[in-house]
């Protein structure tokens, strides 16, 4: 356990221990969970305290309910603009959306049941955690390159269904973590 860029010193003799509760209790209970279920149980690991803290995209849980956040935050724009609602969006027409970054985040968001299988077959919840992560960085690099409230209807639908599948397979993958997916951060 690394604290303040130091080692936090723990001995069996001398009865000096960091417990599950004091992660908890220094950092959260989302960022630990996410943070011990992104290594193999073989590795060896080191849990930064001040990394859990961050709240930038140098820190993976951050990063990732980040983007659940800024998804949520799109739709609630949409939703008070407009009146929509993410249900509406069901049957939307996807050929609207063009460019690499709509066909990188749509990729990605296929490989998520194979994924989801393989990573239950392997018991391996860290595949689920760099998962995330991808897809967390797939969302923002579309996030800057396209606008998605954008006056053209049949564009603006394609794209808030795209985002809405994203977010919600945010959630979906933290919460087979149990992880939260923060609507507002």
């Amino acid at each position: 356990v690394m604290r303040g860029g130091e080692e936090v010193k723990i001995s069996k003799r001398a009865g000096s221990y960091v417990t599950l509760r004091d992660l908890i209790e220094w950092t959260s209970k989302d960022a630990v969970r996410f943070f011990l279920l992104s290594r193999k149980p073989d590795t060896e690991y080191i849990f930064d305290i001040d990394l859990a803290l961050a709240q930038n995209n140098d820190n993976p849980v951050y990063y990732v309910q980040y983007a659940h956040a800024r998804i949520c935050s799109v739709l609630a724009a949409w939703a008070e603009k407009d009146g929509g609602q993410v249900a509406q969006l069901a049957a939307v027409d996807l050929s609207p959306l063009e460019g690499p970054q709509a066909a990188a985040l749509m990729l990605k968001l296929a490989q998520y049941p194979a994924m989801l299988t393989a990573a239950a077959v392997d018991n391996a919840p860290h595949d689920i955690t760099f998962y995330l992560r991808e897809l967390a960085a797939s969302y923002h690099s579309y996030y800057d390159a396209e606008r998605i409230l954008v006056d053209d209807v049949q564009v603006k639908q394609a794209r808030l269904a795209l985002v809405a599948a994203t977010a919600q397979v945010l959630a979906n993958g933290l919460a087979v973590l149990g992880v939260s997916a923060p609507t507002r951060m």
